[in-house]
């Protein structure tokens, strides 16, 4: 299900992209509001609905839900888990262990005869 909403999304991708790419510039934009301009260029004006525009707002809008819910489907494998989740059973208690046994030092070695 993952992958096959994941092809959906690339396919919508490019559909997006090139409605995006064969629509005509609006002019103006961000250029216009420096001086002077009236309220219908800052607002952006109205102007007809094409195919392209419809297009476009569709595939934004499958785009933008499908990356939705394929986020919370890849998060829900890797969600953080308790360490005691799921265990049945208790561990078994560990042995202790015996401390080592305390030795003498042992005395250091005899040094060698002096020969003359």
């Amino acid at each position: 299900m993952y992958a096959f909403l994941v092809v959906i999304l690339i396919l919508d991708a490019i559909i997006l992209v090139i409605a995006v790419l064969l629509q005509a510039g609006q002019g103006g934009g961000l250029a216009t509001m420096g001086g002077g301009a009236g309220t219908d260029t800052i607002m952006g004006g109205r102007q007809a609905t094409t195919l392209l525009t419809k297009v476009t707002w569709w595939t934004a809008g499958i785009f933008l839900f499908l990356a939705l819910v394929l986020t919370f489907m890849s998060q829900q494998g890797t969600q953080v888990r308790s360490v005691l989740e799921g265990q049945g059973q208790q561990p078994a208690p560990v042995q202790p262990t015996p401390l080592p046994i305390e030795t003498q030092p042992t005395p250091p070695p005899a040094p060698p005869p002096n020969r003359p």
